[in-house]
């Protein structure tokens, strides 16, 4: 939860309340809320939609709109990295999977739109840039353990161009009955 505390400042201000909830399915809990206590929850980018919790926090009529990171993202440099993942794990945020356990939640699909983006790295500079700021891509990157993979994309961007991976995000907009 590397931006909770940046968010929860800058919201704060706004009226707005951030809450982190661990990731950790032992020392998962409820959230702290009542039951129907929101008309909107919302969310960017969250590892796990807790899909019972937000449907329990809904009012009848409330809505979730967030946007989830796909299927695959940026797979193409998670894998020059990391080497080959399992399909279990390059599949494991597919909207359509999202939406069934949405809809076994009991919230009902407004919208959903998945779209997959390209992204293209020019130079090992932003390749650098982009796994430091990203720091879930390639866990514990740093240069000097990721070297040889470093100069060989490297190699691979000054022989071909430039280095293509494709972001993958979906969009929700979901109603609670």
């Amino acid at each position: 939860m590397p931006n909770a505390v940046k968010a929860a400042g800058l919201l704060r201000a706004r009226g707005g309340c951030v809450v982190a909830v661990s990731e950790d399915a032992s020392a998962r809990t409820a959230f702290p809320f009542a039951d129907g206590a929101f008309d909107l929850v919302v969310s960017r980018h969250p590892v796990e939609a807790h899909w019972r919790e937000i449907a329990r926090v809904l009012r009848p009529g409330g809505g979730y709109f967030a946007q989830h990171v796909g299927p695959g993202s940026a797979y193409e440099l998670v894998e020059h990295f990391l080497g080959p993942q399992s399909d279990e794990q390059r599949n494991a945020r597919h909207p359509e999977r999202e939406r069934r356990e949405a809809e076994a939640a009991g919230l009902e699909i407004v919208d959903l739109r998945a779209e997959r983006l390209r992204m293209e790295f020019y130079d090992i500079a932003a390749v650098v840039h982009f796994l430091r700021k990203v720091i879930w891509m390639v866990p514990g990157f740093t240069v000097e353990a990721y070297l040889p993979q470093l100069r060989a994309l490297h190699e691979r961007i000054l022989a071909e161009g430039a280095f293509v991976a494709h972001s993958s995000r979906h969009l929700f907009d979901l109603r609670k009955p």
